[in-house]
């Protein structure tokens, strides 16, 4: 089967910055796709040079087969879109936005489609309220069943959930699970990295480059080294303190934790850094060998990058 989602060398420019610089990847038909990175790394211009709204410098796309700009009508059929913001019609009931959406799409008996979507986002009870008077949680809900009622193959999400509370966000989720079950492709953005590791595949973006591409698991297995974590340690120079101690390759501040990545994943290079940190003032700290997180691929990743960049 075709991929249903490919981009190819994709590179957007405003002015001289590069909001995307040779991006390439292919996402599978049914496949949960993230995109992951920091404001700024380009994520939003992606998801926009997919469906169209914005034309690349260069590269080539295809969403469904078709291209966005040069087969627009085709592609717009194939694809659903939901921004970061609300963009659906305050003035308008939860009934009255579906239905619209299913209009402009050219969908002409939505009645028994609609019901189906607003019973699985549970907004069947809210279907006369005007969406302005609706929760964040439950606008977002709308606007994934107006993104679905002409039954997109391929749903592009741009970061859906930031600012919403944490159970709509779960709710989400499991909405989410049940379109792809039904062989619905998903392609999203994210800051919020535990959301990524729900995804099969992430691809970790940086000032519109490509840092790394693959399943979560599989990126986390191959970061070099040990990773532990340092806690209940003072906190003041402490992470200069831990990053000078023999044997470390780098250390990051999470709240009021340390990572700490050696550059050896072996007992006896555990057993060196203990012995090294009881000299310091670090001597009172916790410490536990950790799995890396996506967030320390991430940073990995990137110090990788700026040691490969010429000055």
């Amino acid at each position: 089967m075709t991929p249903a989602i490919v981009l190819s060398n994709v590179t957007k420019r405003y002015g001289t910055v590069r909001a995307l610089d040779g991006v390439s990847f292919e996402v599978a038909r049914g496949e949960m796709f993230g995109l992951i990175g920091p404001d700024g790394a380009g994520k939003t211009t992606a998801i926009r040079v997919m469906c169209g709204l914005l034309h690349a410098d260069e590269g080539d796309i295809r969403l469904a087969g078709h291209h966005p700009v040069r087969e627009h009508r085709r592609a717009t059929g194939a694809i659903g879109y939901l921004s970061q913001k609300f963009t659906l019609y305050g003035d308008l009931t939860v009934d009255e936005n579906v239905a619209f959406f299913a209009e402009i799409h050219g969908v002409r008996s939505y009645t028994a489609r609609r019901n189906q979507l607003l019973e699985m986002t549970q907004l069947a009870p809210f279907r006369d309220r005007l969406a302005a008077k609706l929760s964040g949680g439950m606008k977002q809900k709308l606007a994934l069943a107006c993104t679905l009622v002409h039954e997109p193959e391929v749903i592009l999400l741009d970061e859906p959930t930031t600012g919403v509370d944490p159970i709509s966000r779960r709710e989400f989720w499991k909405l989410l699970s049940e379109f792809l079950s039904e062989g619905i492709t998903v392609l999203m953005s994210t800051p919020y990295l535990d959301e990524a590791e729900r995804c099969s595949r992430v691809g970790l973006l940086h000032e519109g480059r490509l840092l790394a591409l693959d399943a979560p698991t599989r990126l986390r297995n191959e970061m070099p080294g040990q990773m532990l974590e340092l806690t209940g340690a003072p906190m003041e120079g402490a992470l200069a303190l831990a990053r000078s101690l023999p044997g470390v390759a780098d250390a990051q501040l999470f709240g009021d934790r340390i990572h700490v990545r050696l550059t050896e994943a072996s007992p006896d290079a555990v057993g060196r850094f203990g012995r090294a940190l009881e000299s310091t003032a670090l001597r009172a700290a916790r410490v536990r060998t950790v799995p890396p997180s996506l967030e320390d691929v991430f940073i990995e990743r990137l110090s990788q990058e700026e040691k490969h960049e010429p000055e």
